[in-house]
């Protein structure tokens, strides 16, 4: 679960980090600022930087994840073989 937070939390901080940016930006350029449009592009430039930047976490959450599936996996396994013996 550190991998998730860890990954979940460097999404947020990009998407912080970039709202602030093009919104500064906006505001240095444009008299009126509109939220709506600079969170949709905050939100596309913060997906594009969380697929390059931080793919390591990304994998490392991936793995994490397949073997906790994989986990459950044999678990279950188990239990059905007790049943069929039984």
């Amino acid at each position: 679960m550190k991998e998730f937070w860890i990954y979940t939390a460097l999404r947020v901080g990009l998407f912080v980090g970039a709202f602030c940016i093009v919104f500064g930006v906006w505001f240095l350029v444009a008299d009126s600022v509109n939220v709506l449009i600079v969170l949709i592009i905050a939100f596309l430039v913060s997906g594009f930087a969380s697929y390059v930047i931080l793919e390591r976490q990304r994998s490392a959450l991936a793995v994490k994840v397949e073997e906790r599936a994989g986990r459950i996996t044999e678990k279950y396994e188990e239990m059905r073989s007790k049943e069929d013996e039984d």
